[in-house]
């Protein structure tokens, strides 16, 4: 699973406070090779891995795996 336009995909509408918005609009700026989707699939994935379930038995291998490839994919641009 990586970020490329045929990874199937769901589309989020969110509201967030403006000063995190006009952060993330000045960083999008100075970072061109960034975008937004990519901003925030980091994000969201890097959230996922630090606050999964510490009990061995209720975590999904596999699940776990793509949230990992997601996170290293969207940190380092890789599209196949």
């Amino acid at each position: 699973m990586t970020l490329s336009s045929t990874t199937p995909s769901v589309s989020l509408m969110a509201e967030i406070p403006e000063e995190l918005n006009d952060a993330l609009q000045q960083y999008l700026d100075r970072n061109p090779a960034w975008s937004q989707h990519r901003v925030f699939c980091a994000a969201l994935s890097l959230f996922l891995m630090q606050n999964r379930p510490s009990d061995p038995q209720t975590l999904a291998a596999k699940g776990d795996r793509d949230i990992n490839r997601i996170y290293l994919d969207a940190l380092f641009d890789y599209v196949p």
